[in-house]
């Protein structure tokens, strides 16, 4: 009599799985950790610590910040299947609480040498390099098999909101206490990340738990078979590579808009990228009611982005660049949420893991080069120019995503772009729950380097939690239907 009453009111899942609840809060003090640090030394550095050629100290630093998760991503692969998850995540945590501890601890007793801001930020890019697909991996042994769908929701949805909170904190720190408050927050952070993961017990997988139906006795495909066999995402993800190269330069050309064009503090730099947080959170819930097949979207949402892009460069107003961060933001949170569940559907379950590993370190590649580039750019031109170019750089992208199309050779799932051609559903993701690191992010160089963690328009999956049942169908499909895309 009473059981369907209770059914209809179920706690959510972080308050009534206190082994889930807890790691997932160890993920949002990491994530917002990082993010915090990132913004707040970059802001540092362009107000504090260079005199001349702050746009390249800015660029060298974030490009440093999302190396790990690049140069890194076939070794963590290897590390997560082999060592215990609770013991990476564990470790993940506990050396960057260390490495910002020594930190903080230096710049207390002395002035910080800029090198030592670049080598902190090597060191926690690569702590959160190893822990954010590790938690990802993990959530079959902290969840029961009808939750998975809902805790990696949850987690998705919740990495913009760390990295909103971070960000938002981060150059207000660095005016209020400068480097040193800044690393003993991020400290404290890691600290208690590292003790929450300490006293979750994790499950024991199954043996053959999360492996796919086929091929498997032959074992895992590499990186490159898994692209060789989907032509279409491979489209995809270059276009999408290619508008990164654009898209993230927003974390390079923001605080030098800040002080060159607005000439603001470290609290402009958080409102604009409470702007930018802001609006991605938003659009990763509402993405799945926006209608039209995912190219289609996809590319009007890249359009979209490079007429908001270039309004800041000609119109040099504080609600202004506000504004139009607010609205690159929610095209980045459709773009992955309508993506991520595309990719969800076309790859098949086996690959899941490799798939989203290669992506990270596609998608991730280009945050390197636009910072460098972005970065020795604004030390020769204004920031204005430098908005245009980027609004520029977006409409070849745009057009390209507008023009792909799955052609009969590229298996039934892929010629849908949206779903299987003949008519059937896929069965929903259920071991890795395609997290990658930089998934189709919120934007945020900690998703690519654990995103950044946010590398915009791909970089960063901020949210299955926005997606619609039509995104994932209940009914089970034979996994002949994503063998098409191979």
């Amino acid at each position: 009599m009473t059981a369907a009453p209770a059914a209809g009111r179920r706690l959510p899942l972080v308050l009534r799985n206190r082994a889930f609840g807890a790691v997932w809060l160890g993920q949002v003090l990491t994530q917002a950790a990082v993010r915090m640090f990132q913004v707040g030394v970059s802001w540092w550095l362009v107000a504090y610590a260079v005199s001349g050629g702050n746009g390249l100290a800015s660029g060298l630093f974030m490009a440093v910040s999302t190396l790990p998760a690049v140069a890194l991503a076939p070794v963590v692969a290897r590390a997560i299947g082999r060592f215990a998850h609770r013991s990476v995540l564990r470790t993940a945590a506990g050396g960057a609480a260390v490495a910002a501890t020594a930190l903080a601890a230096w710049a207390y007793a002395s002035d910080l040498p800029i090198a030592a801001a670049y080598a902190a930020t090597l060191v926690l890019a690569t702590c959160q390099a190893f822990f954010d697909p590790c938690l990802t991996t993990s959530v079959p042994e902290l969840v029961d098999d009808e939750d998975i769908e809902a805790a990696t929701g949850f987690e998705l949805s919740t990495q913009s909101l760390a990295s909103l909170g971070g960000a938002l904190l981060g150059a207000l720190i660095v005016d209020r206490a400068g480097i040193p408050g800044l690393a003993a927050g991020c400290a404290t952070a890691y600290a208690a990340a590292a003790v929450l993961i300490a006293t979750v017990r994790f499950r024991t997988p199954a043996a053959g738990e999360g492996e796919g139906e086929a091929g498997d006795e032959a074992g895992p495909r590499t990186l490159r078979q898994v692209l060789a066999g989907l032509p279409f995402v491979r489209a995809i993800l270059i276009c999408f590579t290619a508008a990164n190269l654009f898209t993230t330069a927003v974390f390079i050309v923001m605080p030098l808009y800040t002080k060159s064009v607005l000439h603001g503090d470290g609290a402009t730099v958080a409102l604009l990228e409470a702007a930018l947080g802001t609006g991605t959170l938003i659009g990763s819930f509402t993405g799945a009611r926006v209608p039209g097949r995912p190219t289609a979207v996809g590319s009007a949402c890249l359009g979209a982005m490079a007429l908001a892009l270039a309004v800041p460069g000609l119109v040099g107003e504080r609600p202004v660049i506000a504004g139009a961060l607010a609205v690159t933001g929610w095209c980045v949170g459709v773009i992955g949420v309508r993506f991520v569940a595309l990719f969800q559907r076309l790859v098949p379950t086996a690959d899941k893991p490799a798939f989203f590993a290669v992506m990270q370190a596609v998608l991730g590649a280009t945050f390197p080069v636009a910072s460098l580039l972005f970065g020795l750019l604004g030390d020769h031109l204004s920031a204005q120019t430098l908005c245009l170019i980027q609004a520029a750089g977006l409409v070849p992208a745009a057009f390209a995503l507008a023009l792909l199309r799955g052609g009969p050779s590229d298996g039934p799932a892929e010629a849908a772009a949206g779903g299987p051609a003949d008519g059937t559903t896929q069965e929903p993701a259920r071991t890795t729950a395609g997290e990658p690191a930089t998934s189709f992010t919120d934007g945020s160089p900690t998703a690519a380097a654990g995103k950044p963690a946010e590398a915009i328009a791909v970089a960063s999956a901020p949210a299955r939690a926005g997606e619609s049942a039509e995104d994932f169908p209940r009914t089970p499909a034979a996994a002949d239907a994503a063998g098409g895309a191979r």
